[in-house]
């Protein structure tokens, strides 16, 4: 043995690539970079399989198909290159491209580079044909041994690069790179083959390829840059780890000889029937959202992926309600079925302390020895459940036997849900005899529309909720706005804010799961509000017309506004007043919500896309911090088509939107407060057990503090200067819209700096301006204010919040804002310092 092979093991770890490159002398050989050995044997193990062309198998301990692995790892690892090939790509290409992975492997891989990526569409080939959907294109895997792939997207268009947010701009879209996913780089043949059949059908100038692993040989190193200069186009590759594979002479023989002499013992041996006292699996109902495709067979668009998004949290609480005591589970999924189950399983890792592991059932027949220097350590075998067109055969499920599983999660498309499935030998039995609980997941198997098999019951769109009004929901009048919202006032959400801090930053909860403790304003405070309004009344009305007469100079005279909950709901009833009062008209007002890192509420979208024309849409925010917001919705809003991303602000001091009142930051007195500025409604609510699919996000109606609500009080204060700053808007508007109002983001450049100034390294904790600041004193737990030297009575009331909590405000030169919260980084309850090790208590 080798010099190279004897260190793939050490005291307490063995390689599970060392029992084949003991008996066949093969060896993977990193890049020569430090440590490049060790990090592709972590990489990689290897396996022997009966095929004429290749004797060994590259087994991927991150790919999720034969060596179960964390969800999240394996979801990471897909997301992070498609990252990277957005940094190759530049954002505006990235916005562009198309990603297309291969089956079956790839097929989840391929998935997640596109959701990193961000904003791609997603199409895998397949191996299973569907009657009705016309070929796009097809190529074949030479060293596989299941060799045809077929190209069956739903949009003919999808791989001609002509796809566009409307159909008159699809020109924008030609010419969009192809991104190109598998799971191994090893001769490039699969690679050339699917770019020259598919550039003789679609010509285009750049091509991305990625893989896990790049295990070219030397000689086949030059063929892609030759290949690219041949059909006269740019050919990059993004690999995640780099190496070669060294094969001795007579390989092939060794192995055939292997794999004979191993292939009847043990967990390899034929498939047996299970006895029939089985225990019966158990279904589960995951209530998949109708309209999302099980996968990218046909297409999986980002309208898809946000309309999948938030709903994972509420199925993976579904398979963990059926789970009962298990400790470690598997999420099993189904040949190209791989990421819908491993979404679920991510899903299900944030959702439960069991250890879940994600794997795949598979075509591809592997020997399997029980020994710990070989990657495929068992092996089930079963009969094809899914009527395959090439007829029936075994299919396997690796390392599932004997891993110590107490339960497995079989999750399948409803096409596959056949008696094969459920038969004494088939895969559920299987498994049966290896685990104490076997439940069932299914999806609904897609169909692309216009073929008959796509109108089914569970595929009905449900009926879509409408909006609460008030008085029953809310303080406003039931013409000021709707609020597409649920109603959960019946529902304990609050909890002390400390509480709430440490669990948002030690990653244990997310700060939409729960609601601080509604702040109630001391008499000293609530004087202060009514004085500070009575100061800037006028101030807000002008910047009220200002951001009205320019949504209607430039989205048409008959805009349906619809306010970011809660901040942005006052300014988007005060912009209907306005519209009202100087034009007479009578704009729709709804109310929705967006949450920070899990987007904006898809319910609500469909709703209003199904009463107003997408296109009329002007969404309504307060004010802009360092644009995170803007961001969100931006994201959020790629697969919803006709909507435009863009946010009309009354303040916008951190330059991150084009139609705004006033970029200065000044008092907007609505920040002052919280529910009894806004109606008596908190802030909104995203939390699996509460929300479902089709559920609106929630919020509750403070209606026992009637009292103290000033939501009508401010309205009418600041509309009652509507008439004297009317010749101030017109001149304002009118040199609005000459002007260039391109974003700056000049804010997200100063928080940049401000947080790594100040040793805080987290963006999130770093809330710039008047309005944001206000709400790190209310609801977080504020480290220190920055305030800009000389700010005067903008700042009263930060001062007074400041001073209740004992928080200090430091005063600051060249700030771009009038003042900066800075929420308490690393925070634990009794931490007083930036490095979050005090514990002295105040």
């Amino acid at each position: 043995m080798s010099e190279r092979v004897a260190r793939k093991e050490t005291a307490n770890v063995v390689w599970s690539g060392s029992w084949v490159a003991q008996r066949l002398g093969v060896e993977l050989v990193g890049d020569g970079k430090p440590d490049g050995d060790r990090e592709l044997r972590d990489l990689l193990g290897l396996a022997l399989r009966r095929n004429p062309k290749r004797a060994h198998l590259l087994v991927s301990n991150v790919l999720g198909k034969h060596v179960p692995q964390r969800p999240s790892v394996v979801y990471g690892v897909g997301f992070e290159l498609g990252r990277r090939v957005r940094e190759l790509l530049g954002d505006a290409e990235a916005r562009r491209a198309v990603v297309l992975g291969y089956a079956e492997t790839a097929t989840g891989l391929g998935h997640a580079v596109a959701d990193g990526l961000g904003v791609a569409p997603y199409l895998h080939s397949t191996r299973r044909p569907v009657e009705g959907v016309e070929r796009a294109g097809g190529f074949e895997e030479s060293h596989s041994h299941a060799t045809s792939h077929l190209l069956l997207p739903e949009d003919p268009n999808l791989l001609a690069g002509e796809r566009g947010p409307t159909d008159a701009d699809t020109d924008a879209y030609a010419d969009a790179p192809l991104v190109l996913v598998d799971d191994e780089f090893s001769t490039g043949n699969t690679v050339l083959n699917t770019i020259r059949a598919l550039h003789e059908r679609y010509p285009r100038s750049r091509y991305v390829v990625v893989a896990l692993v790049d295990m070219r040989s030397p000689a086949d190193q030059g063929r892609l840059t030759e290949f690219a200069a041949e059909i006269g186009a740019r050919v990059d590759l993004v690999a995640r780890s780099s190496g070669t594979v060294t094969l001795p002479e007579g390989v092939l023989e060794k192995g055939r000889a292997l794999v004979a002499a191993h292939e009847g013992a043990g967990s390899a041996g034929p498939r047996a029937a299970v006895e029939q006292g089985r225990r019966p699996c158990t279904r589960v109902d995951l209530q998949w959202p109708a309209g999302v495709p099980d996968g990218g067979r046909h297409g999986f668009t980002p309208a898809h992926r946000a309309a999948l998004e938030p709903v994972l949290p509420a199925m993976a609480a579904r398979i963990a309600a059926s789970l009962g005591d298990a400790r470690r589970v598997l999420i099993l999924g189904f040949e190209e079925l791989m990421y819908a189950p491993l979404r679920l399983g991510t899903a299900l890792e944030d959702h439960t302390d069991a250890e879940v592991r994600y794997s795949t059932t598979t075509r591809s027949p592997v020997l399997a020895v029980d020994d710990p220097g070989y990657a495929i350590r068992s092996r089930l075998v079963f009969p094809a459940h899914d009527n395959p067109a090439d007829g029936p055969g075994d299919r396997y499920a690796y390392n599932v036997a004997g891993a110590g599983f107490d339960a497995v999660v079989v999750t399948v498309d409803s096409t596959a849900d056949t008696p094969e499935l459920h038969a004494p030998d088939g895969l559920l039995a299987q498994l049966a005899a290896h685990t104490d609980h076997v439940l069932l997941a299914v999806v609904p198997s897609y169909v692309p529309s216009g073929l008959p098999s796509y109108v089914s019951e569970r595929q009905e769109p449900p009926m879509l909720p409408e909006p609460l009004r008030g008085p029953a929901f809310s303080s406003y009048a039931p013409d000021e706005v709707g609020w597409l919202l649920q109603d959960l006032s019946d529902t304990e959400l609050e909890a002390p804010t400390e509480e709430r801090e440490e669990a948002i930053q030690s990653g244990g909860a997310h700060y939409a799961e729960s609601l601080p403790v509604e702040y109630q304003p001391s008499a000293q405070y609530q004087s202060l509000f009514k004085a500070a309004l009575d100061l800037s009344a006028a101030r807000v009305a002008r910047a009220v017309g200002t951001v009205t007469e320019t949504v209607l100079a430039e989205r048409g005279a008959r805009p349906v506004l619809v306010s970011l909950a809660r901040a942005g709901t006052p300014v988007g009833v005060l912009m209907r007043r306005w519209a009202r009062h100087r034009h007479g008209l009578d704009l729709p007002h709804y109310a929705v919500s967006i949450v920070r890192g899990r987007g904006i509420d898809a319910t609500a979208l469909r709703w209003l896309a199904a009463h107003h024309d997408p296109a009329d849409v002007v969404f309504v925010d307060g004010w802009t911090g360092k644009g995170a917001i803007t961001r969100e919705l931006s994201a959020a809003l790629d697969g919803f088509d006709g909507f435009n991303p863009e946010i009309a602000v009354l303040a916008d001091p951190g330059g991150c939107v084009r139609t705004y009142g006033t970029r200065e930051d000044f008092l907007i007195p609505s920040a002052c407060l919280n529910s009894t500025v806004s109606g008596l409604i908190s802030r909104t609510v995203l939390r699996s057990d509460l929300v479902g699919p089709d559920d609106f996000h929630g919020a509750k109606f403070y209606r026992e503090l009637a009292d103290t609500d000033v939501s009508g009080h401010f309205l009418d204060t600041v509309a009652d200067h509507f008439d004297e700053v009317v010749d101030a808007v017109d001149a304002e508007a009118k040199e609005m819209l000459a002007a260039d109002r391109a974003p700056t983001w000049e804010g997200w450049a100063a928080v940049e700096r401000i947080s790594e100034e100040y040793g805080i390294h987290d963006v999130n904790l770093v809330k710039p301006g008047v309005g944001e600041t206000t709400r790190v004193l209310l609801r977080r737990v504020p480290w220190k204010i920055l305030a800009k030297r000389g700010a005067g009575a903008d700042l009263e009331h930060i001062r007074l919040l400041a001073e209740q909590r004992g928080v200090p405000v430091e005063e600051v030169d060249e700030l771009p804002y009038t003042c900066v919260g800075l929420i308490h980084p690393k925070y634990t309850r009794g931490a007083t310092g930036a490095d979050g090790k005090a514990v002295e208590s105040k």
